[in-house]
Order: C-alpha cells, then structure tokens, then sequence
C-alpha cells in the first residue's frame, strides 16, 4: 500500500532540515530556519495535486484535499508540527537505517560509545523484524513531528492517487512553534474551516489520546548581595545557595522521572546564576485542575516562606499559564475519538488509548473551538539522542489518516 523506502526518503528529506524552536524569542515563528521546510512543503504540496495551498505571514501551512463524493459530509483535519524541540540539537541530523532488527543493541556512535539497548528502552523489542530510524547519537531525529508530517503528506497524495477511495474535504496544517508552546497561538480556526481535527503528533503504535496536561511555565528569580568573602560575614546573601533551598522545597518525589499516568511534576529544566543573582526555570504538569492550581500556589508559597525568612524579597516568581486539558472539549464530541478507535481496530493495531503526558497543538486547538484529538505517529525517546522511529509505524499512521478519511465518508451518508 505505502512503499516502504519512499515513506523513508521523505521522512529524512525533512528531518535534515534544522527547525528548532527557540522559547527565548518572541517572535513568530521563533526561529527563521523554519520558513525552509515550509517553504518545502508548500511546493511538495502543491506537486501532489493538493489545493488551496497557502503559506502564511506566521509560517501556518494549510492545503485542502477537495471532497469527491456527491453529497456532504463534515470536513475534517490532519495537524503535525514543523519545528524541533530545542531541548536539543537538531542540527546536522545523521539518520541512521537498521534494517529487520532482531531485538540487540544499537550502536550510535562508536567513537563516544552512544548505544540504544532495548535493556534500558524495553520498547525496542516489540519492533523485531522491522527497520528502524535513528540518530547517530550526537543530536535528536525530528519524528517529534516530522513523522506526523511526513504521514500527512503520504496520506494525501495517496488519497489523490486513489480516487477510487471515497473521502469528504480534508484541510491539512503543519503548524511552527510547538515545541515552546506557541503552535496553536495565531492558528486561524475559522480560515481552517474543519469541524474537527487530529494531530498526528503522538508516539508508539496504537496512541490515541484526548487528555492532557494543564501546563505552566514558571520562572523563578533570585537576588542575592555580592560582597568580598574576605568580609561577607552578615553582609553577603548567596543567590545559588538560597536557589538551592528553593529546590529542595518543592516535593522530591514529584518530578518527570519519578511520576508516570496522571501523576502531575515539577520540572526543572534550566538553571544558571552567580552570587548575585539565579535564576531557575521550571514547568508544572497536572491532569486535575484543582491540583495544578495548587501546584502553582505552592510554588508562591515556598518564595513567600523564603522572603520572610531572610526578612526581604529574595524570590520573585513569574507563572504564566499554557495550555489546559483537552477533555472537556472533547468528551461532548466523543464520536470524533470512537472513528479514530474504529480504523484502528480495523488495521488490527491495538488502540492505546491514555492521557498524555505533555500537550500538543490539539489541546489550544480544542478551547479555541477545534476539537483535536492526537493519534501516533510513532516515534520514540522524543527530545534527545536516543530517539528513533519505526518505517513501519509511520506506514500504519498513514493507513490511519487514510482509513479516518474514507470512515467519515461512511459513518455520515
């Protein structure tokens, strides 16, 4: 049905182009490189035969696929992400093909002994027999999400190759700046015209999933008094030291490497500073409303304790909102999740459906009036060296956009 090197050959084709995000620039997008894939994609696009092609001012590409029944069904949309996570580089991607893996480990750099075990990333082993993508160790793959990406495109150019598969409109977006929370921000629901869409933007086989975090951002700032050491006695307040109390405040257990399921963290990701200043950037996570909200006012409540302890503003904290969970826009349309489920099933992929432990496009995208629910793509360990994808995967994700598509056009005749 999908050929398999062609699948590949696309997927690499846009994965070395470098698309990080940067969350230190507000402009938008971020990051200039990201006009090169969409400039790209946009005449890829417009070769397949897809209509209504339109690259905006903010680096937005949507594309339609005409209906080519004879009488109405809902439009309906396929969403993926063009930029890379900024956790790390994405530079000079060296994608690395194993063909029919047989369950050992892989090695990604010889030189800097970088090796992918299926002891530590037991998920390999369901993958024997098929060919697997990587990294060459030294940078990120991009599947988050240029696999998304990568199935979408597939999928309609296939569905234009195949008349003889029955389909409703289909609007298509590949959206910048998801990686620092930005994707949804100027996305024109309206201009996009679908009554819901699914963001291909989740990870292994059979995902699908309509919960998500309620996420925040929160920056924690530390001013301390530099004085010679010599003579800081009374004098000198340590901003690293007073940071360090910080950390040691919130709960030790609650953090992304110690939680799984709905369990909410803190997460520290950036720190830096001297004797005069520190500053500590976290993220805060939680499926419950209620306890997000108490997540955030304890962070106040820890800065509140430390000022009054050293009799001044040591601490000064920033929290600003960023996405919510999708659920409650979803549960009323649960019909949209029920199709996806359907077509899995009906490729015999076992449906894995569960929260997930992050946010995508799909959940602004759903309090802005477009129910999105996100469905795999298939790659793995996002954000870092270890990361990879199986072609196989990919090929099912396509299959999945493709059976979405001609389900619609059955379930509303």
């Amino acid at each position: 049905m999908i050929d398999k090197k062609y699948i590949t050959d696309r997927f690499i084709k846009y994965i070395t182009v470098d698309t990080e995000s940067d969350p230190n620039n507000p402009a938008f997008p971020s990051t200039e490189k990201q006009w090169n894939l969409a400039k790209i994609l946009v005449e890829e696009l417009k070769q397949i035969g897809m209509k209504e092609v339109d690259l905006d001012e903010n680096c937005y590409i949507m594309a339609t696929l005409p209906s080519n029944l004879d009488y109405d069904v809902p439009t309906i949309g396929f969403v993926a992400h063009i930029d890379t996570s900024p956790d790390f580089t994405g530079k000079n991607i060296k994608p690395q093909i194993v063909e029919n893996y047989q369950g050992n480990d892989i090695i990604l750099n010889k030189e800097e002994n970088i090796v992918l075990s299926p002891d530590y990333f037991d998920d390999l082993i369901q993958y024997k027999g098929q060919t697997i993508i990587t990294t060459d160790g030294t940078t990120l793959l991009g599947a988050d999400d240029k696999a998304g990406v990568t199935e979408i495109v597939t999928a309609m150019e296939y569905l234009i190759q195949h008349p003889e598969i029955k389909h409703g409109k289909i609007r298509i977006c590949f959206t910048p700046d998801e990686e620092v929370g930005k994707g949804a921000h100027l996305f024109d629901v309206e201009k996009f015209g679908a009554e819901w869409a699914y963001t291909m933007d989740g990870s292994q086989i059979g995902e699908l999933e309509y919960e998500n975090f309620n996420a925040a951002g929160a920056k924690i700032t530390i001013t301390g008094k530099i004085v010679h050491p010599g003579y800081a006695k009374g004098k000198m307040v340590n901003s690293m030291l007073i940071a360090n109390e910080y950390i040691a405040a919130l709960p030790l257990r609650e953090t992304p490497e110690k939680t799984e399921g709905y369990q909410g963290f803190f997460h520290l990701h950036d720190m830096h500073g001297n004797v005069e200043k520190s500053v500590l950037e976290y993220i805060i996570r939680d499926h419950d409303l209620e306890l997000f909200g108490k997540r955030k006012q304890l962070m106040h409540r820890i800065a509140d304790d430390i000022n009054e302890k050293y009799t001044q503003d040591v601490i000064e904290v920033e929290i600003k909102d960023q996405y919510f969970n999708m659920k409650e826009k979803i549960t009323p349309v649960m019909h949209i999740v029920d199709i996806a489920e359907e077509v899995l099933l009906d490729l015999e992929i076992k449906p894995l459906i569960k929260a997930i432990r992050g946010g995508t496009d799909g959940s602004q995208l759903s309090f802005k009036g477009l129910p999105c629910p996100n469905i795999f793509a298939g790659g793995h360990n996002f954000h870092g060296r270890f990361e990879y994808v199986p072609v196989e995967s990919m090929i099912k994700a396509t299959q999945v956009i493709i059976g979405i598509s001609e389900k619609v056009s059955e379930k509303f005749k």
